[in-house]
C-alpha cells in the first residue's frame, strides 16, 4: 500500500532505533554502487539509502539513475556520515519509474535560472525551486488563515467579466466569435450580440468591483485568485497572469486600510519564517553567494532573513505623495541626474523613484498616500483638496510597489462625476453604482500582488521564478 510510506522530512526528525520504514522518492545521486541520495520533495535534505554490497542484483543497480523513482523498504540506523544523524539500510528496492540519465536535462551541477525557465516542467526538482514553491504554499495558506481569523468571508469573484476595473484597457478578450470573419455592425465595429455572452467580455484584471458588492453585505471580504493584464512588459516584475489578494472592508477609511495591510504583510512573512526556516536559510545562502559577484554598491545591506526580520519588527514609514516628491527633488540622485524618469508633482512614480525612497532614503517599507487624482482610478475617494485621492501604495525593498489600495468613493455624485471625467461608462456599471444608492458606507480595500510578495520573501530577482508556469509576452509554454 503506497500510503504507508513515510515522508523524508518526517523521517529525518526520528531517532534511529532500528525501525522498519518504507520511503519513496527520486534519485538525486547514486555513488559507489552503494549510496543512494533520495529526495521526495518534502524537504531539500536528501535521505541516504545504503544498498549493501552484494545484496542486490546488478541489473537493478544499473537502473538506479538520476531522477529514477524508487520505493525503498529498510531499517533506520544511525549514520556514519557527517551532517546526517540517520540513514536507511535497504532490505528491498523497487524501481517505480526509470530515467535515462544521459537524456535527463537536470544534471548534478549548477544550472542558470534562465535555463531552468526553459524546462519549467522539471525545475521543481531543484533545491532552489523546491524551496521557493514550498514557501509560496505557506504564504498562500497564511493568507487564508489571516483573513479567516479576522472574520473575513472568502469571495470567489468572476474570471470572465465585462468590466475593466482599472480603466487601462489592457485586457485579454474572451470570445467564441470566428477570428477570420466576425459579425460586424454598420459602422464596422464587431457585433457581439451573437457572442457567447452577448456582449464584449474579457479576463478579469481585478476582483475589486465585485469585492465591493460583497463588502457592502458581509462587512469584510477578501478575494484570492488569478488576474490578467495584456500589458506588453518584458520586465523582471511583470506577468500577464498573476494572483491577487484583494480585501474589501465596509466601515473603513484610509487609515484602517493602511493598518490592515501592514498587519497582513507582517503576519504572512512571520508565518513563512516560522514554518519554512530551512528553505529560507537555503535561499538566503544562495542569495549571499550570488551577491558576491556584484559590485559592492549593488549588494544588499542586509541578508534575506535579516531583511525579513527587519520588516516584521519595524513600523512602515508613512508619507504623503507630496512629501515623497519633495524627498526625490532634494535627493542627491536627482541633483546628480541619476534618475532616468523626470520628477515633478503629478507624475506616476516609476520603480526607480519608489526604490530610492525605500532602499536609499528610509531603508524600510514605505506607505505613500494621497496621490494626484489624475493618475489614479475612478473609484478612489476624492480628498477635500480636490486634487488628490485617498489612495495608498506600499513600497518594498528590491521590488517597489507591492500593494495598491484606497478608500473607495462612497458618494454617488462624486463617483458619477469621476466616471464621466474618465470616460467610464456608467450604464455598464449600474450594478456598482447601486451600492452607493442603497445604504452607502465609507469603505476601503487594497490589492496585494501575490507573486511580488513571494519574490520579496524568497529573495528571488525575477518574478518568472516564483510562479510555476509564467505567462509573459510571446511565452505560454507548458
Amino acid at each position: 500500500m503506497f500510503n504507508k510510506r513515510v515522508k523524508i522530512k518526517e523521517l529525518l526528525t526520528m531517532q534511529p532505533d532500528g525501525q522498519e520504514v518504507t520511503v519513496m522518492g527520486w534519485v538525486r545521486t547514486f555513488r559507489n554502487n552503494q549510496f543512494i541520495a533520495l529526495n521526495d520533495g518534502s524537504t531539500n535534505t536528501n535521505l541516504q539509502v545504503v544498498a549493501g554490497l552484494g545484496e542486490f542484483d546488478d541489473s537493478l543497480l544499473k537502473r538506479i539513475t538520476t531522477s529514477a523513482s524508487l520505493k525503498v523498504t529498510g531499517t533506520v540506523i544511525p549514520s556514519q556520515g557527517k551532517g546526517q544523524k540517520l540513514e536507511i539500510k535497504a532490505t528491498a528496492i523497487e524501481i517505480l519509474g526509470d530515467s535515462d540519465a544521459e537524456k535527463y536535462p537536470l544534471q548534478p551541477k549548477k544550472h542558470s535560472l534562465e535555463f531552468l525557465r526553459e524546462i519549467a516542467h522539471l525545475r521543481f526538482r531543484t533545491n532552489t525551486f523546491a524551496a521557493v514553491f514550498r514557501i509560496r504554499h505557506s504564504l498562500a495558506f497564511a493568507i487564508h488563515k489571516f483573513y479567516h481569523e479576522k472574520g473575513f468571508l472568502y469571495l470567489h469573484t468572476p474570471i470572465v467579466t465585462a468590466s475593466d476595473a482599472e480603466g487601462a484597457g489592457e485586457m485579454f478578450r474572451v470570445t467564441t466569435l470566428p477570428f477570420d470573419n466576425p459579425p460586424r455592425n454598420e459602422d464596422g465595429s464587431i457585433n457581439f450580440k451573437d457572442d457567447f455572452f452577448g456582449k464584449s467580455t474579457n479576463l478579469t484584471v481585478s476582483g475589486q468591483l465585485e469585492g465591493e458588492l460583497g463588502a457592502t453585505a458581509f462587512g469584510e471580504i477578501y478575494t484570492f485568485g488569478p488576474t490578467f493584464r495584456a500589458e506588453n512588459s518584458n520586465t523582471a516584475r511583470h506577468l500577464a497572469e498573476f494572483w491577487m489578494i484583494e480585501p474589501e472592508m465596509a466601515f473603513c477609511d484610509l487609515e484602517d486600510n493602511m493598518n490592515l495591510a501592514e498587519e497582513f504583510i507582517k503576519y504572512i512573512i512571520r508565518f513563512a519564517m516560522d514554518n519554512n526556516r530551512e528553505d529560507l536559510e537555503f535561499l538566503a545562502s544562495r542569495l549571499a553567494e550570488e551577491e558576491k559577484q556584484l559590485p559592492a554598491d549593488k549588494r544588499s545591506e542586509m541578508g534575506l532573513i535579516e531583511k525579513l526580520e527587519f520588516v516584521v519588527n519595524n513600523n512602515f514609514e508613512r508619507i504623503t505623495y507630496t512629501e515623497a516628491i519633495d524627498i526625490l527633488l532634494q535627493s542627491p540622485a536627482y541633483k546628480k541626474k541619476k534618475f532616468q524618469y523626470e520628477v515633478k508633482w503629478g507624475i506616476d512614480m516609476q520603480s526607480e523613484h519608489e526604490r530610492y525612497l525605500v532602499e536609499k532614503h528610509f531603508k524600510k517599507p514605505v506607505i505613500v498616500i494621497n496621490y494626484p487624482k489624475d493618475i489614479k482610478a475612478f473609484y478612489m475617494r476624492l480628498n477635500d483638496d480636490g486634487k488628490t485621492v485617498a489612495a495608498m501604495d506600499i513600497l518594498a525593498p528590491g521590488i517597489g510597489e507591492i500593494v495598491g489600495g484606497s478608500q473607495r468613493e462612497e458618494r454617488i455624485e462624486n463617483l458619477e462625476k469621476r466616471m464621466k471625467e474618465m470616460h467610464v461608462p456608467a450604464d455598464d456599471l449600474w450594478w456598482y453604482l447601486d451600492t452607493r444608492r442603497f445604504g452607502t458606507v465609507p469603505h476601503a480595500g487594497f490589492g496585494l500582488g501575490f507573486e511580488r510578495m513571494v519574490l520579496f520573501v524568497t529573495g528571488m530577482t525575477n518574478i518568472r521564478d516564483v510562479i510555476a508556469f509564467p505567462r509573459t509576452p510571446k511565452s505560454a509554454e507548458f
